[in-house]
This record gives C-alpha cells, sequence and structure tokens, in this order.
C-alpha cells in the first residue's frame, strides 16, 4: 500500500537549523541522507519542497477563483517535503516514519495508486 510521509517544519526547528553551522549542519544534513539511504527499498519518491513564501493558493470557493502568494493557511507549521512509500500497511509506514531524524511532525496519508 502507498502512503505519503508530509514531513512538516515547526518554526522552533527552522530556527533550530538556520543556527546550525559548518559540521554540525552537514551532520543533520547527513542524517537525512542516511534515512533515504536506508528506506530507499520502499520510498518511490520523495521531494524537499521550497519555503512556504514561494507557494501560490488559488481558492476555488468562490464565484472566481482567488489567487494569492503564501501557502493555503498561514500557519506555525508548514510541509517542507514528502516521500511517497510502498509498504505493507499502516504500521510499517509508522516504523518508517517513526525514524524520521529531522522536522518534528510527520503526517501519514494513504495514497491512491
Amino acid at each position: 500500500m502507498k502512503y505519503v510521509l508530509l514531513f512538516v517544519e515547526t518554526e522552533e526547528f527552522e530556527a533550530e537549523l538556520a543556527a546550525l553551522e559548518g559540521p554540525d549542519r552537514q551532520a543533520a544534513y547527513a542524517k537525512v541522507q542516511q534515512w533515504f539511504d536506508d528506506h530507499r527499498e520502499v520510498i518511490t519518491h520523495h521531494t524537499k519542497l521550497l519555503a512556504g513564501d514561494t507557494a501560490t493558493t488559488m481558492r476555488l470557493d468562490r464565484d472566481e477563483p482567488l489567487v494569492s502568494d503564501g501557502p493555503f493557511v498561514e500557519g506555525k507549521e508548514i510541509v517542507s517535503g514528502y516521500a511517497e512509500i510502498d509498504v505493507a500497511d499502516l504500521d510499517e509506514a509508522l516504523r518508517v516514519a517513526r525514524s524520521w531524524p529531522a522536522c518534528p511532525v510527520v503526517e501519514i496519508r494513504p495514497a491512491m495508486d
């Protein structure tokens, strides 16, 4: 079954990452790369999204579509990337997500084939 893991950054996490320098920042990114390497047999696709302020949102619940700059919600958490995985069930998806070494929130959603 396919699941999408949505990686969600908080303001606190973003500030902590920005404060890292040199070797510490490289070590943080190396942990993420290792996670992808460790789970490559179940990851079918993944990407890092650009910052939320690069988003464009179109609202279609009006007479005319409304286009605005920014993410669909203003908030302290923002989806920063995702990975699609193909695993047996939700329990396995949870095991994969539990080991994510970066941002502190992972939303797990079943995906249609």
